[in-house]
């Protein structure tokens, strides 16, 4: 990291792609019908995208 600091260079953030091309799940089903915050939104994203193996690393 240090020689890419060096250089100008930034080691890249995150390693995961999602692809959630052929879902028809309707958000109600994701997230439920109540309100929610964005950090309960995002841990229900991430049980989703875990559950139906959407995700892959880079």
């Amino acid at each position: 990291m240090a020689k890419a600091a060096a250089k100008g260079g930034r080691k890249p953030f995150g390693g995961f792609s999602i692809s959630f091309k052929g879902a028809t799940d309707s958000l109600e089903s994701v997230f439920g019908s109540t309100p929610i915050g964005p950090a309960e939104m995002t841990k229900k994203l991430w049980v989703y995208v875990k559950r139906k193996k959407l995700s892959g690393k880079r």
